[in-house]
C-alpha cells in the first residue's frame, strides 16, 4: 500500500500530466471479484472510472514506479518514467514489469492485474456485478410485495424508465405466433434480469396484419416463457399494421 508521502506535490503534478494527456482515451470494462488483465499506457495518464458510486481505495506497491490519484468516482494511474542523464544526453526508460491493483468501488473489489505498454492512454470503467445489482435491486423493491413489484417492473418498462440496476440480455431473435392470435407477429424487443428479486422480464411488440381483440390471458403461454407472474398489455384492440407493447413478468426458476 503507498505511503501519503507528499500528496499535494504528487497532485500537482498528476493534475498537470491529466491536463496534458490525449483527449481520445480507449475504455476498457472491469468486473468485481475476479482479476482483470488488460494493459495500460505506460507513458500517458490512465483513468478509472466506478460507475455508480466513489471509488474509497486503491491498493498498489508504490515501489514498482507509480502515482496514483483518486477523487469521488475517479482514478487516475501514471507509471513513472525515470529520466538518466550520461554526458549531456538525456534517457528516458518507461516501465515495463506488471503491476497488481485491487480498487475499492461501490462496496466491491476490482482486482486489476495491468502491463504496461507503449500505447494510448486508457479509460478503464468498474462496471456493477451481480451482487451490487441485487443490492440495489431489493433496496428498490424489497419493501414490496411480490404482486406490487411486478407492477414497479412493468410501468418502468412502459414508462422507459429502467433501472441500471436491472441487467438486460440478448432478446430471443425468432418471432412468435400463439394460435388463438394468427393475425399477429409477435416479435422480442428487450429482455431484463431483475437480480435480487427473483424475477425476470421481456417486452414484446405484438403487430398485427388484421383487426384483431387481444385478451392479455391468452399470452399465459409457454412459448413465451416458463412460470408467468403477470402479463400486461398497453392497448387491447388492434386495426390492421397497428402495433401494441406486451409485457411479461416471470418468476426466475431455478437451475
Amino acid at each position: 500500500m503507498p505511503r501519503p508521502g507528499n500528496r499535494p506535490a504528487l497532485a500537482c503534478a498528476l493534475a498537470a500530466m491529466i491536463a496534458a494527456s490525449p483527449a481520445a482515451a480507449q475504455s476498457i470494462a472491469a468486473l468485481p471479484d475476479q482479476t482483470s488483465r488488460l494493459r495500460l499506457s505506460n507513458r500517458d495518464v490512465n483513468h478509472i472510472v466506478c460507475v455508480g458510486g466513489d471509488i474509497e481505495d486503491v491498493k498498489f506497491s508504490a515501489e514498482k514506479g507509480l502515482a496514483v490519484e483518486r477523487g469521488g468516482s475517479d482514478a487516475w494511474i501514471k507509471f513513472l518514467v525515470l529520466e538518466t542523464e550520461d554526458m549531456g544526453a538525456k534517457t528516458r526508460t518507461y516501465v515495463t514489469s506488471p503491476s497488481e491493483f485491487f480498487v475499492s468501488c461501490n462496496g466491491a473489489i476490482y482486482p486489476l492485474y495491468a502491463e504496461p505498454a507503449d500505447i494510448p492512454a486508457q479509460t478503464v470503467t468498474l462496471v456493477p456485478g451481480s451482487s451490487q445489482h441485487a443490492r440495489e435491486n431489493d433496496s428498490l423493491l424489497g419493501p414490496l410485495a411480490e404482486e406490487e413489484r411486478a407492477v414497479s417492473i412493468t410501468l418502468s418498462i412502459l414508462q422507459d424508465r429502467v433501472p441500471a440496476s436491472f441487467t438486460e440480455i440478448a432478446p430471443a431473435r425468432a418471432a412468435l405466433s400463439v394460435p388463438e392470435f394468427p393475425d399477429v407477429r409477435i416479435g422480442e424487443r428487450r429482455r431484463l434480469e431483475v437480480e435480487g428479486a427473483g424475477l425476470s422480464a421481456s417486452e414484446y411488440l405484438v403487430e398485427a396484419t388484421a383487426a384483431t381483440a387481444l385478451d392479455e390471458r391468452v399470452f399465459l403461454n409457454s412459448s413465451l416463457g416458463a412460470d408467468i407472474f403477470a402479463v400486461t398489455l398497453d392497448r387491447l384492440n388492434l386495426a390492421a399494421g397497428e402495433s401494441a407493447r406486451l409485457i411479461i413478468v416471470r418468476r426466475r426458476v431455478a437451475p
